[in-house]
């Protein structure tokens, strides 16, 4: 039966494609059991039904506990992963996972880096509170055979020389693959609004997909809602920045829960990309 389930959504993917590419970012919000009314248990099949919805080619996640990494990984059967925990390059802490298609793509290469002086091994960067990093991958596409680069990330809340840092390591990380040719993306929670010093150093060598979509962007400005259901986000802090790359649509998608309550403490944004 799960087979049946997974070939019916790869036809529906095909369909709603149009030969063009989606690709997502989303704050889950790890699984804290103080969260009441808004803990991953009650969310958790509303945020699997928005992501079978909209099938994006590629979605990454910010804040995800490995229970909560497998779950949509067992759920969302033409998907797989790529990312480790934060805490121990393993298992342990937050993953900034990107899932894929793997009925459109095939993964070439993946690694994990660590938004710090020493990006290969577990650690803390500058100021930061704690860990953090950036999944990367680079993706085939099985029919037109090029490759798309991406990488996601979850800078940190408090330091801000370590936010500023973040964005200069993922720009050197760009070039020492030597991308400046090629399609990529970076996305993530950043922590940081339009103005920062990180949006700034990014939007020095990537475009900003709110600003650059050939569509006006759709729904509200902001992606921070602190679960308030009762009122428009105006805080924008989630990003998808693009290189080499024409973005068609943008969405902050505003969706709600059945109960009307979010489906996370961020909007889930999105873009529908053609290559340049």
């Amino acid at each position: 039966m799960k087979y049946l389930i997974t070939i019916l959504f790869a036809i529906a993917t095909n369909l709603n494609s149009n030969g063009q590419i989606s690709v997502m970012s989303l704050n889950i919000r790890y699984d804290n059991p103080e969260d009441k009314e808004n803990g991953w248990e009650s969310r958790k099949t509303d945020i699997k039904d928005m992501l079978q919805y909209y099938l994006p080619d590629f979605f990454g996640i910010q804040e995800g506990l490995n229970n909560q990494v497998n779950y949509l990984d067992q759920e969302l059967l033409q998907y797989k992963y790529i990312g480790v925990g934060r805490d121990d390059g393993n298992i342990k802490g937050e993953y900034t996972a990107i899932y894929y298609d793997t009925t459109k793509h095939k993964l070439v290469k993946s690694n994990t880096y660590w938004l710090s002086k020493t990006p290969n091994t577990v650690s803390v960067g500058w100021d930061a509170s704690m860990e953090r990093i950036v999944t990367y991958g680079a993706f085939m596409n099985k029919k037109a055979k090029d490759t798309l680069h991406i990488f996601n990330a979850h800078y940190d809340h408090m330091g801000d020389l370590a936010r500023a840092e973040s964005s200069k390591l993922i720009l050197d990380l760009i070039a020492k693959k030597k991308l400046q040719n090629k399609t990529v993306i970076v996305m993530g929670d950043l922590n940081s609004i339009p103005t920062d010093t990180p949006i700034t150093l990014l939007k020095t060598e990537l475009s900003d997909a709110f600003e650059t979509s050939k569509s006006p962007p759709y729904g509200p400005i902001g992606t921070f809602n602190q679960f308030n259901s009762n009122v428009i986000p105006k805080k924008r802090i989630d990003y998808i920045f693009t290189k080499n790359i024409t973005v068609i649509k943008y969405r902050n998608i505003n969706d709600k829960r059945k109960n009307n309550l979010y489906l996370s403490d961020h909007l889930p944004i999105m873009i529908e990309i053609e290559n340049d």
